[in-house]
C-alpha cells in the first residue's frame, strides 16, 4: 500500500484513496495482514482465515444488455473467488448485498441469484446471508470468507532472482469488454471474424477463478508471491513490486495471447498488458521450475514472462510503445 499523498487536493487514483482511508487503522495481533493485498488474513488456531469483498455496479462494471442475469450473478461471485485464489485459499461462505434501483423486476433478481447459486455450488461456497437496499443503480456486493493453511500467498514475498509466471491467456476479457461497449474497431478481415469476437466476449462475461491453481501454488516452498489480474498485468504486477520492494523485467514477446486476441489485434499487446479482468494469476517463484512442470501441477497453461530484479523499476522489454497503467475504479474507462 502506498503512503497517503501529502496533498489535500484531488486524488490521483483509487489506490491513493485506499491509502488515505486506511492510514489511521490500527490492527490487533490476531490480524496477520490487513489492507493492501487480495484478502486480509486473520489468525485462527489451525490455519488462516481470508476475507475479501468486491462490488459490481451497473454502468461501471456491466451493462445489463450484455448478458443474462444468470451470467451477472455468476460473474459477481467469480471476481471474489479470484481474490481467494490469489492467496491460495479455499472459499467457504459469503454474504450478498443487492442494491436495487427502480424498474428492476423481481424475476431479474431471481435469475441473478440463480447464477450466483450455481457458481457457489461449483466452488463449494455457502451463501449464508445478505442484505437488500434501494439504490440508484443495480449493484451486487459480495463479502467472501475463505481458509488457507499457515502460509497463504502474499504480495510482499517476491525476491530478486524469482521468475515471473502467469496462468492462461491475457487481454481477452479487455477486448471482450471493448467489443460490447463499442470501443474496439477491428480492421480488415478481423471485422467479420465472428468466432473470435464471440470467444472474447465470453471471456469477459464468464470469468473463471483459478482456485485449484492457487491452492497448488500455495503448497510450494517457499510459497510464491502472487496476485490475480483484475486491473491489468502491469498494474497488478506493480502491486507485488511495491509491496516486496523490488523491480522486474518483463519480456513482451512471452506474453501469452489467444488466437482470438491475435486475430483482432495482431501483435499489439497493449490490452494484454493493461486491460484487466482476466482473473488469471501472476506468481513469482524461485528459479528452476519449468513451464511444463508448473502447467502440469496447476492444470492450466503457464508462461514464464520475466524475472524479479533489484531496484524499483518495471521494465517491459520489446514493447512497441510506452506502457502506462491499467484499470482504476476512480477513472472512467477507455
Amino acid at each position: 500500500m502506498r503512503k497517503p499523498s501529502e496533498a489535500a487536493g484531488k486524488l490521483s487514483s483509487e489506490f491513493d484513496l485506499i491509502a488515505r482511508l486506511s492510514a489511521g487503522i490500527h490492527l490487533s495481533r490476531r490480524t496477520i495482514l490487513g489492507v493492501g493485498d487480495d484478502c486480509a488474513i486473520v489468525a485462527r488456531p489451525h490455519g488462516q482465515l481470508l476475507f475479501t469483498i468486491d462490488s459490481m455496479v451497473e454502468n461501471v462494471h456491466f451493462d445489463r444488455r450484455w448478458g443474462t442475469p444468470e451470467m451477472l450473478g455468476a460473474r459477481a461471485l467469480a471476481v471474489n473467488l479470484s481474490d481467494i485464489a490469489a492467496m491460495g485459499g479455499r472459499p467457504t461462505a459469503c454474504v450478498v448485498n443487492l442494491g436495487v434501483r427502480e424498474g428492476i423486476a423481481s424475476r431479474t433478481l431471481e435469475r441473478i441469484y440463480s447464477g450466483l447459486r450455481a457458481a457457489a455450488r461449483e466452488a463449494s461456497t455457502d451463501i449464508v446471508g445478505g442484505n437488500i437496499t434501494r439504490a440508484r443503480e443495480l449493484s451486487i456486493t459480495i463479502a467472501l470468507i475463505g481458509e488457507a493453511g499457515r502460509r497463504a500467498m502474499r504480495r510482499d514475498t517476491a525476491r530478486p532472482g524469482d521468475e515471473i509466471f502467469v496462468t492462461g491467456m491475457l487481454g481477452d476479457a479487455a477486448l471482450g469488454w471493448r467489443l460490447l461497449a463499442g470501443k474496439l474497431k477491428a480492421r480488415g478481415a478481423a471485422k467479420n471474424n465472428r468466432a473470435a469476437k464471440k470467444y472474447l466476449v465470453e471471456r469477459f462475461l464468464r470469468p473463471h477463478a483459478r482456485l485449484y491453481a492457487g491452492q497448488r501454488l500455495a503448497a510450494l516452498r517457499p510459497a510464491p508471491a502472487a496476485i490475480d489480474i483484475s486491473d491489468g498485468l502491469i498494474q497488478d504486477l506493480g502491486h507485488i513490486l511495491e509491496r516486496s520492494g523490488v523491480g522486474a523485467e518483463i519480456d513482451a514477446s512471452q506474453i501469452p495471447i489467444s488466437p482470438a486476441y491475435r486475430a483482432l489485434m495482431g501483435g499489439d499487446l497493449v490490452h494484454a498488458l493493461t486491460g484487466g479482468e482476466d482473473y488469471e494469476l501472476i506468481f513469482c517463484v524461485r528459479p528452476g521450475r519449468s513451464e511444463s512442470e508448473l502447467s502440469r501441477r496447476l492444470r492450466v497453461g503457464v508462461r514464464r514472462i520475466g524475472k524479479i530484479v533489484r531496484g524499483r523499476r518495471l521494465n517491459v522489454i520489446g514493447a512497441s510503445a510506452p506502457i502506462d497503467g491499467g484499470w482504476d475504479q476512480l477513472r472512467s474507462r477507455g
